[in-house]
């Protein structure tokens, strides 16, 4: 690379220009879209500004619990940061809090669900839009103190009808996703179809059932003459993902014996398992759109559908032909059993 000549370039490509250069692509586009993607980046850049000071401005530390887990003061501030800047952008119907009424802000959405607040928050009538974004503000947080990346995921729906909106609109299955992203705050791809790395927290593996004991125990010691693969787990899911579409491998967050429904909220909320609306289904999109997989054990995952706005799943995402082989995995012992 020419150093030299890439430190003048003048000519850079930010999101917010690509996103209206795809819109350019579209003349019948009325730009609500380009508006709510506007409002995401900005809560992002938020987020990330809060993110860097975290220490000097002692938002480091917990602000309570909710959801049936520990909040730090940042999960609190990022929350709150993308409420606003969704409802602001005058383009969604709901949220999972619940805002004030003489809130001055405009809403291209409907509905709003975070990982953060125990309900949907959905928009006054007159300030609705006709997108549900659904949403976990700040992913990861937990590993702030000891400077892992961590980050932003989310995900975009497209509610029906804006006059009748209910729980239901926001219960759909991940193919009916516009679109899904991802923010990582500290630290485009094509997945390759195989990969060297394998992420589980081995913490859980006397609890987990007998696929997943197989599947990792093939990853240690495999039987084909293939090399083994290396063990990487940081505990925040955008940062093992992230990892894991650029290197390729497996993230695996699997259902054990004290969550059978997984940590990734197919369940139970206070379940050990991975949140459907606002993990599972953006990180699976973006798996799928990379050319990977992504698999819950009984199925393809964006193919679930949800019960309740917090519900849990089990998840098995990354290169294709890795999730290949959990699924055959899966099968075999559902043909035994």
């Amino acid at each position: 690379m020419d150093h030299a000549a890439e430190a003048q370039r003048t000519d850079l490509m930010t999101i917010t220009r690509h996103v209206l250069n795809e819109q350019g692509r579209h003349p019948e586009s009325r730009g609500d879209f380009t508006i709510l993607l506007s409002h995401i980046v900005l809560g992002c850049k938020f987020v990330a500004s809060a993110v860097n000071k975290a220490g000097l401005a002692k938002l480091i530390g917990l602000a309570g619990e909710t959801n049936g887990e520990e909040q730090k003061k940042l999960d609190v501030l990022s929350n709150e940061v993308f409420v606003k800047a969704l409802v602001s952008s005058g383009r969604t119907i709901s949220s999972v809090l619940k805002l004030d009424s003489d809130s001055p802000f405009l809403s291209v959405q409907c509905v709003l669900v975070s990982e953060e607040n125990e309900e949907a928050i959905f928009v006054d009538a007159p300030l609705r839009g006709k997108y549900c974004v659904c949403f976990d503000p700040l992913d990861g947080s937990s590993n702030i103190d000891c400077g892992v990346s961590i980050g932003t995921i989310f995900g975009i729906y497209m509610i029906k009808d804006k006059d009748s909106v209910t729980l239901d609109d926001v219960l759909q299955p991940g193919t009916d996703m516009l679109a899904a992203g991802y923010c990582m705050y500290g630290s485009s791809c094509t997945i390759p179809n195989r990969g060297k790395i394998y992420s589980v927290n081995e913490g859980n593996a006397k609890n987990w059932d007998a696929p997943t004991a197989k599947f990792v125990e093939k990853c240690k010691f495999p039987q084909d003459g293939s090399p083994s693969k290396s063990l990487r787990y940081i505990g925040s899911m955008v940062a093992d993902v992230h990892r894991t579409l650029l290197y390729g491998g497996i993230f695996l967050y699997p259902a054990d014996q004290k969550s059978p429904n997984g940590k990734l909220r197919y369940a139970d909320a206070n379940s050990e398992l991975q949140s459907v609306l606002y993990e599972v289904f953006p990180m699976s999109f973006l798996m799928e759109q990379a050319g990977g997989q992504a698999f819950t054990g009984k199925q393809r995952a964006l193919e679930l559908v949800p019960r309740k706005i917090h519900d849990r799943s089990p998840i098995f995402l990354g290169s294709y032909d890795d999730v290949e082989d959990i699924k055959a995995l899966y099968a075999s012992e559902s043909t035994i059993g």
